[in-house]
């Protein structure tokens, strides 16, 4: 195999996080082979450099597209970037997903493209109230992402780490204020998780059986840790 060569990726465009198995698993369903995708690169993309070798290196993950080629291969898969993105995470990654150009968003939103190319590249939404609700609804987020891409996830997860370890009561209105959620869910959800996380420590005190107590110990620390998914989780089963 001879080594994939390409040029460098360009300042401020690091790849999004590439599925894969999706771009095998397309490829295959087109009947095509690397060499069918890297010449369809080439010729119709403007990719010169790519060959069969990156292509196989793409879909091994020893590679990961740049954010131009990504949006060559999908053309070439015929799908759209979504389809070849693992699940996005930041405000660059969701735009990416949608197959929007910078300056579209940022014109959607009322804002400068210099200003918003550099939220996109601090990870730090600066937008209004208003231009947040453009945001959500030119990417189509849903409300986990956007609290993530807005920077609101870590100010969620030591509120939720609080109301859990302590009085659950005491965090209700600054849940409700970060999130447009109904504040009758908000309570019973923290208090379920309150329940839970309680129920799981107090195990832990129960003396003669040290395994027990041990496991329950750890599942605590991994509700903790992950205390941001458990409450969007019971969120959805409350309010699908």
């Amino acid at each position: 195999m001879s080594a994939v060569r390409r040029p460098p990726a360009l300042p401020n465009q690091p790849g999004p996080p590439f599925n894969a198995p999706a771009a095998r698993r397309l490829r295959a369903a087109l009947g095509m082979g690397p060499e069918h995708v890297a010449h369809d690169l080439r010729a119709s993309y403007g990719l010169p450099y790519a060959t069969p070798d990156l292509v196989r290196a793409w879909e091994r993950g020893a590679l990961i597209p740049s954010s131009p080629e990504l949006t060559a291969l999908a053309g070439v898969l015929w799908c759209t970037p979504g389809e070849l993105i693992g699940r996005p995470r930041t405000l660059r990654e969701h735009r990416i997903a949608r197959g929007l150009a910078p300056e579209d968003v940022a014109l959607a939103v009322g804002l400068d493209l210099l200003a918003y190319l550099a939220m996109e590249e601090d990870e730090d939404w600066q937008g209004t109230e208003r231009q947040s609700t453009v945001l959500a609804e030119t990417l189509r987020l849903s409300l986990p992402d956007f609290v993530t891409v807005t920077g609101k996830e870590e100010k969620l997860a030591e509120l939720l780490r609080n109301a859990v370890t302590t009085r659950w009561q005491a965090y209700v209105r600054q849940v409700s204020k970060l999130l447009p959620l109904d504040k009758r869910l908000v309570e019973d959800t923290l208090r379920e998780l309150h329940e839970d996380y309680q129920g799981r420590m107090t195990a832990t005190l129960a003396w003669g059986n040290i395994p027990t107590s041990e496991s329950a110990e750890d599942k605590g620390k991994d509700l903790l840790a992950g205390i941001v998914g458990h409450f969007w989780n019971r969120v959805e089963d409350k309010h699908p």
